[in-house]
């Protein structure tokens, strides 16, 4: 699996270093500004939409959620970070990579940004399927400019989506046994005006 893994990233690397602008457009969304930024206003959108208010409540229900999952996925990725240190491919393979961004320090498995991008599409996903979708390919494309950047092999990419999942099914489940708590969190941001 490894040299599948390694013979993909660097197929996939080797598109770089021809167009420009192209180069530029992935470095831009490889970033580490950009994307989190779309998925954090993603949550900031679902807090504030709804046209009745039992669907804002669904919503901002979600929007807590959802934010939980990209906390606890944070930490599942600095878990197995911990278990295991999988090596930036710019480190394995200097002479076949064309690194085109900063070489971060971090282990390689999972893709810690992907899970956070995969953890908020879902729960965007639970209440608006056209949403969650968009959400999701933005981060499936966030994904794959990071592997055309040289900094994360392919299933680096494929684990953290999963991670991203994963969590986000476990704070879903998590929540059913919350509800109490979490309701009157969201009634207390009423009665304080953000909600």
């Amino acid at each position: 699996m490894n040299s599948i893994d390694a013979s993909l990233l660097i197929w996939l690397n080797s598109l770089s270093g021809h167009i420009k602008i192209l180069d530029d457009l992935m470095r831009l969304i490889a970033s580490d500004y950009l994307m989190p930024l779309v998925f954090s206003l993603s949550m900031f959108w679902l807090w504030f939409s709804g046209k009745t208010l039992s669907q804002r409540m669904t919503y901002q229900i979600t929007a807590l959620t959802g934010i939980s999952a990209l906390a606890i996925s944070n930490v599942v990725v600095w878990i197995i970070n911990s278990l295991w240190n999988r090596p930036r491919p710019f480190l394995d393979h200097p002479d076949e990579l064309n690194l085109l961004f900063y070489s971060p320090t971090d282990p390689s498995f999972p893709a810690n940004p992907i899970a956070i991008g995969f953890a908020v599409a879902m729960a965007a996903w639970t209440v608006n399927r056209k949403f969650g979708l968009w959400l999701a390919m933005t981060a499936s494309l966030y994904g794959f400019s990071r592997v055309y950047v040289g900094v994360f092999y392919p299933t680096d990419i494929v684990g953290g989506a999963l991670v991203g999942m994963a969590v986000y099914g476990f704070t879903s489940y998590l929540r059913r046994a919350l509800e109490p708590l979490i309701t009157m969190v969201v009634r207390f941001a009423r009665g304080v005006s953000v909600a």
